[in-house]
């Protein structure tokens, strides 16, 4: 199996550590990084250099992402893109994988926990639908490296509170009373990997839901196990497909 990795920042070498333990446990079929692209060689990412490759995991920025999904699409090759901040184009991504049937998965986030986390926050926004009196707030906590804010992950799960809930019609990002906004706040600090809090507020008490990441292994491991299932079906996935959960997502 080749593997392209465009984006060869902190998560390109991350997921190519992990491609590297996995190797040396003997494999019966290895995995070979065949092709690496960064901002230095971006000219070498042509339909030439992705030929034989069959999968491509993309880590960019929200706006190179859309440009490098339909470049590795146009070539017949999987994409397993883990870049956020470009969803406002994700109906136009689809169609376009649809057209040339071609294989595209993509996340907010690639961590075990954090899917688990979404299936959780989907059950308890269920049962708070019908307690009134809390305000919900959404906290994400990344490194200053990342570009966008708020973050994939804390958008999906406010998505998922607001079709669970009626009583609750949009977020923002900053902080509201109002009991039908959910207040997002991002927060960027140097070497937080990614941290995300869901937390109800009454007068009367509180509930607070966490996931703490303690380093990037775990996104890269979940970015390299979806591109180990992804090859060889044509398609558009998530992770809940990958880890086989039925989390409520509008994605």
């Amino acid at each position: 199996m080749k593997v392209a990795l465009i984006g060869y920042g902190k998560m390109g070498r991350s997921v190519e550590s992990v491609i590297e333990e996995y190797n040396s446990k003997g494999p019966e079929i290895p995995v070979e990084v065949a092709l690496k692209i960064d901002l230095e060689n971006m000219d070498t990412f042509t339909p030439d250099s992705l030929q034989g490759i069959d999968v491509a995991i993309e880590f960019t920025n929200p706006e190179s992402a859309v440009g490098n999904i339909k470049k590795c699409l146009d070539s017949g090759v999987a994409v397993v893109c883990g870049t956020t901040g470009w969803y406002q184009h994700v109906e136009e991504v689809k169609a376009y994988c649809q057209e040339r049937n071609g294989t595209l998965l993509y996340t907010p986030n690639f961590s075990v926990g954090v899917n688990i986390l979404f299936e959780l926050n989907e059950k308890l926004a269920a049962i708070m639908s019908s307690r009134t009196g809390y305000t919900v707030t959404i906290t994400e906590l990344h490194h200053k490296e990342k570009l966008d804010a708020p973050s994939g992950t804390a958008i999906n799960l406010a998505e998922q509170i607001i079709q669970a809930n009626p009583g609750i019609s949009k977020w923002t990002l900053g902080k509201s009373d109002d009991e039908t906004t959910i207040s997002i706040m991002s927060v960027r600090e140097t070497g937080v990997p990614g941290t995300h809090v869901i937390h109800y507020e009454a007068d009367e008490d509180e509930i607070t839901v966490i996931h703490k990441a303690h380093n990037r292994k775990g996104f890269a491991t979940g970015a390299f196990n979806a591109a180990l299932w992804v090859k060889g079906r044509t398609g558009i996935f998530t992770m809940k497909d990958v880890l086989d959960l039925n989390a409520g997502s509008r994605f």
